[in-house]
C-alpha cells in the first residue's frame, strides 16, 4: 500500500490546543488516508549541522519553546518511534553521514502540534529526520527526491514548516490575512507548488520579499523536501488549507496525492 506526503505549515505551538480551520483541514486529512505504517516528519525545528534521524524506540515530547501557557508544557504527545524505519531512511541516503539519534532529540512541537490533529490517538509510529543546515537548498529538495521509495512501504512523510515566518513583524491584529508582501509570497508558492515543477520552490529564495518572508531558513525548507517527493512523483501539489496569518506568517498547507 502507497502512502503519502504533506507539508503543513504549523504556525504557532497553540496549534495543539486549539481547534481551528488549519487544525480541522489537518484532522480531516488524517481522517481521509489509511494508517500509514508509520510518519517520517521532516520539521523546522531541528535544523542542526547534520544529517539526523531519530533512532529511539520511544521518543520524549520536546517543549521547544518559551511564553506559552502552561497547559501547552504538559501536553504530551506519546508517541513509539521506530529504529527499523529510521534505519530505512538513513539506508536512502547513502552519499550522506547520517547520526542515528538514540537519545538526544525526539519528537519536537513542530511535529506533535499537526499530528495530534493528523492522528490525536498517537497510534502512530514517529520518526524525525533533521534538517541539515549546510546543505544548499538543492540538496534539501534531492533529499526529499531520494525518500520517494517510502512512500512505497506506506510510510507517510511530513513536512512541518511555514512558507512565510517572520517572528520579528507579526502584526497582532491581522487575524486571517498577511501584509501585501507576505500574501504575494504566498500566492507565488502555491503557484510554483500546484504547477508541472514543484522543486522549483527553492527559485522563491531569490524572490524581491524572500529576506522579509524567509529571514531565517529553517521554516521554509521543510517544503523543499514535499516538493522533491513530488518530483519523484511526477505530481504537483494540492492545497489543503491556504491563508496568512498575523502579517507576517503562512499556513497555507499542501498535500501530495
Amino acid at each position: 500500500m502507497a502512502s503519502t506526503a504533506a507539508f503543513l505549515g504549523h504556525g504557532s505551538p497553540m496549534n495543539a490546543l486549539e481547534h481551528n480551520r488549519y487544525t480541522q483541514s489537518w484532522a480531516s486529512f488524517g481522517d481521509a488516508q489509511p494508517k500509514p505504517q508509520a510518519v517520517l516528519s521532516i520539521s523546522a525545528h531541528w535544523y542542526i549541522n547534520q544529517v539526523a534521524v531519530t533512532a529511539m524506540q520511544n521518543p520524549r515530547t520536546i517543549y521547544d519553546f518559551g511564553g506559552f501557557p502552561q497547559e501547552l508544557f504538559q501536553y504530551e504527545y506519546p508517541v513509539a518511534g521506530s529504529p527499523e524505519v529510521a534505519q530505512r531512511v538513513a539506508d536512502l541516503l547513502p552519499q550522506h553521514t547520517i547520526v542515528m539519534d538514540q537519545s538526544q532529540w525526539g519528537i519536537d512541537h513542530g511535529t506533535w502540534s499537526v499530528l495530534c490533529h493528523v492522528f490525536p490517538q498517537a497510534d502512530v509510529p514517529v520518526v524525525q529526520l533533521s534538517i541539515n543546515a549546510n546543505l544548499s537548498p538543492q540538496q534539501h529538495v534531492e533529499i526529499g527526491r531520494l525518500l520517494a521509495p517510502l512512500l512505497d512501504a506506506d510510510i507517510m512523510v511530513i513536512g512541518s514548516g511555514n512558507i512565510v515566518h517572520n517572528l520579528g513583524i507579526i502584526d497582532w491584529g491581522a487575524h486571517g490575512k498577511g501584509a501585501v508582501w507576505a500574501e504575494e509570497f504566498d500566492a507565488e508558492a502555491r503557484r510554483i507548488l500546484t504547477g508541472k515543477n514543484p522543486s522549483d520552490i527553492i527559485s522563491l529564495l531569490d524572490h524581491p520579499n524572500a529576506r522579509k518572508a524567509v529571514p531565517t531558513a529553517e521554516h521554509f525548507l521543510p517544503v523543499a523536501y514535499i516538493a522533491g517527493l513530488a518530483q519523484a512523483r511526477g505530481k504537483s501539489l494540492e492545497v489543503l488549507v491556504g491563508g496568512c496569518e498575523l502579517g507576517s506568517l503562512s499556513m497555507t498547507s499542501y498535500v501530495l496525492s
